[in-house]
C-alpha cells in the first residue's frame, strides 16, 4: 500500500475517487429515491456531446460536458413533465443524439484523434490538479443545494404531492436536482467513465438504504461505501494491471450482489 501512495498519480486517483463518491453519495440517494436512475443514464450519455464540441471548439471537455449535461438535464426535466407519457422516449432521444454528436465532431476535429475508452469506461489515474479543483467545485455546489434545502428535497422525494400541498415549489426543485446530477454525472465520467456512471450512483446508495432511516444517513453512508469501492477498485486495478474504471464497478457490482442476496436470504427465513 506504501507502494501505491508513494506514486503521484495514484494519489491523485484516490483522492479524486473519494471526492466523487461524495457527489455520488449525496446525488445518486435523491436519484434512487426519486426512481431517476434512467434520467441520469440519459444525462451520462447525452453528455458526451458535450466533450465532441469541446475538442471541435477547442476547450477543456470537462467544461463542455458540464454545460451541455446541465442543459440536456433542464431540457429532460421540461420534457419530462409536460409529457410524462413519452418519458422513455424522451431520454432515449436524448441518450442518442448526446452520443452521435459527440462522435461526429471529434471525426470532424481536424488533426486530433480522440481516446473514445478513456470517455466511455473513466481514466482515473489520468488525474490532474485542474480535474480534483473541478470535482471539489461540483461537491461544493451539491453540499451548498442539499444543505440549504435538504427539507425541500426530502418532501419532494416522500411525498411530492404533500410537499406541493404545504407550498414547496415542486417543479423548481426538480429541475434543481436535473441540474446537479447533471453536474455529478460529468465529475464521475472521469472516474469510471460514461457507460459506468449509472452503477457508481446507484449502487452504494442502494445498499446504504438498506442500513439507514433516513436521507441524511442514506447520503453518508452511501458516500462513504462509494469511497471503499474505489479504493479497493483501485488497488485491484494497480496490482493486476487492469482497467480502473472497470475494476470498481466489479468491485460495486460483487459487493450489490452479495448484499441482495443476503436481503433476500433473511427475508424468507
Amino acid at each position: 500500500m506504501q507502494e501505491i501512495l508513494s506514486l503521484t498519480f495514484m494519489q491523485n486517483a484516490f483522492l479524486g475517487g473519494i471526492l466523487v463518491s461524495i457527489a455520488c453519495g449525496i446525488v445518486g440517494s435523491l436519484v434512487v429515491i426519486n426512481k431517476m436512475t434512467f434520467i441520469a443514464g440519459g444525462i451520462s450519455h447525452g453528455a458526451y456531446g458535450g466533450i465532441g464540441i469541446a475538442f471541435f471548439c477547442g476547450f477543456m471537455p470537462i467544461i463542455g460536458a458540464s454545460f451541455f449535461a446541465v442543459i440536456l438535464a433542464l431540457a429532460v426535466a421540461c420534457m419530462s413533465l409536460k409529457d410524462k407519457e413519452r418519458f422513455d422516449s424522451i431520454i432515449g432521444a436524448i441518450w442518442a443524439f448526446g452520443m452521435a454528436l459527440g462522435i461526429i465532431l471529434i471525426d470532424l476535429t481536424p488533426g486530433y484523434n480522440v481516446d473514445l475508452m478513456g470517455y466511455l469506461f473513466g481514466s482515473i489515474l489520468t488525474i490532474d490538479k485542474s480535474t480534483l479543483i473541478f470535482i471539489s467545485l461540483v461537491n461544493l455546489i451539491i453540499l451548498f443545494f442539499v444543505i440549504c434545502f435538504y427539507r425541500q428535497f426530502c418532501a419532494i422525494s416522500f411525498d411530492i404531492e404533500f410537499a406541493k400541498l404545504r407550498g414547496v415549489n415542486t417543479t423548481f426543485f426538480y429541475y434543481i436536482l436535473v441540474a446537479l446530477m447533471a453536474l455529478c454525472v460529468v465529475a464521475t465520467i472521469q472516474v469510471v467513465g460514461l457507460i459506468l456512471v449509472i452503477a457508481l450512483m446507484t449502487i452504494p446508495p442502494y445498499i446504504a438504504e438498506n442500513f439507514s432511516k433516513k436521507l441524511g444517513q442514506m447520503m453518508i453512508i452511501s458516500a462513504i461505501i462509494s469511497s471503499l469501492f474505489c479504493i479497493l477498485g483501485l488497488i485491484i486495478s494497480y496490482k493486476f494491471n487492469l482497467t480502473s474504471g472497470a475494476s470498481i464497478i466489479m468491485v460495486a457490482s460483487a459487493i450489490f450482489f452479495l448484499v441482495a442476496i443476503i436481503k433476500n436470504y433473511i427475508k424468507f427465513n
